[in-house]
C-alpha cells in the first residue's frame, strides 16, 4: 500500500504505549501499526510551506518558508525564548494568534529525557510536549498566566537547570536515577521569592511509554537532503523519531512540508 503527499510532525494518543499518527497529504498513516515492518520512504524534491502552502527550496524552522518565517506567530522569536514574548503589553506578529497561544496558562515544568531539563508548554499542550521531547516521566512546576510569566521563570531555572534534550542518549533510551519530586523542591527554592507565587502543588509524576521493539545501541541520523529513500524495518517511535533496524532514525518534525511517498 502507499500513501504520498506533504508530511506533518506525527499526532499522538498518550496511551500505553504512546500512539503515532502521521498526516501526509489529506489522510493519516497509523504509524505505531507499522512497527516491525518494512516501509520505504521517498522524498520527491519538493517542499511546501506549512503555513501559505506555496512551494519554497528551503524549509525555515521545521516547514516554513522564508516569508512566512519571518512573519508567522508560529515563528516568533518567543517560541524558542518565551521570556521575550510581548503579547502581555498587547504586542505580537499576531494578537488574535496571541490571545489564544501567549495568553493562555503555561505550565514551566522538569522532565527526564536523556537527562533532567526544564521547559516551558501551554496548559492545552500537555502531554503532547513532553511526548514530542521523548520524555519519560515529566512533573508540573509552576502554573504561569501566560507565556511571558513563564519564560522569566524559566530563565531563572536555566541558571541550574539544563533546558536541552540530548536527543543521542534519549534515542538510546538513558534513563537516569532523578527523583522529580526532589528535584522539584529544589528548583522551587532556587526561585525568587516573587515568582513563587506561581508554584503548582500539584505533584503528579507523568510517565511515558513508548512504541519500541529495542533501541539502538549508535544512532545515525538521516539527511533526507543527502538520502531521500529510506527502506527498512521500523522499530519503534519514540519523540519524533521514526528509528529503524539500520540503528538509523529520522527526525519526521524537521521535514514537516515536505512531499513524500510511504509506502509499507
Amino acid at each position: 500500500m502507499e500513501l504520498h503527499g506533504n508530511i506533518l510532525k506525527m499526532k499522538t494518543i498518550f496511551g500505553n504505549p504512546v500512539e503515532y499518527r502521521l498526516p501526509i497529504g489529506t489522510q493519516e498513516l497509523a504509524m505505531s501499526s507499522l512497527i516491525g515492518s518494512y516501509i520505504r520512504l521517498e522524498w520527491n524534491n519538493s517542499i511546501n510551506c506549512v503555513k501559505c502552502g506555496r512551494p519554497t527550496l528551503k524549509s525555515f524552522s521545521q516547514g516554513y518558508c522564508y516569508n512566512c518565517f519571518k512573519s508567522a506567530p508560529e515563528t516568533a522569536p518567543c517560541i524558542l525564548n518565551p521570556e521575550l514574548c510581548d503579547a502581555h503589553l498587547g504586542i505580537a506578529r499576531d494578537m488574535n494568534w496571541a490571545k489564544d497561544n501567549c495568553l493562555k496558562e503555561h505550565f514551566v515544568y522538569l522532565a527526564i529525557s536523556s537527562n533532567l531539563k526544564v521547559g516551558v508548554t501551554r496548559a492545552s499542550q500537555i502531554p503532547t510536549r513532553w511526548i514530542d521531547q521523548g520524555a519519560w516521566a515529566a512533573i508540573k512546576l509552576a502554573s504561569a498566566p501566560n507565556r511571558y510569566t513563564a519564560g522569566v521563570i524559566e530563565v531563572e531555572l536555566k541558571k541550574y537547570f539544563s533546558d536541552k534534550t540530548n536527543w543521542q542518549q534519549m534515542l538510546k533510551n538513558n534513563r537516569p536515577e532523578i527523583d522529580l519530586i526532589t528535584e522539584k523542591q529544589r528548583a522551587s527554592q532556587l526561585l525568587p521569592l516573587p515568582l513563587q507565587q506561581y508554584l503548582t502543588s500539584d505533584d503528579t509524576i507523568i510517565e511515558i511509554e513508548y512504541p519500541v521493539l529495542y533501541f539502538p545501541q549508535k544512532v545515525k541520523s538521516i539527511d533526507l537532503e543527502k538520502n531521500p529513500i529510506i527502506e527498512a524495518k521500523l522499530t519503534g517511535i519514540k519523540g519524533q523519531y521514526l528509528m529503524f533496524d539500520t540503528d538509523q532514525v529520522i527526525n519526521v518534525r524537521k521535514y514537516s512540508g515536505y512531499f513524500m511517498k510511504v509506502s509499507f
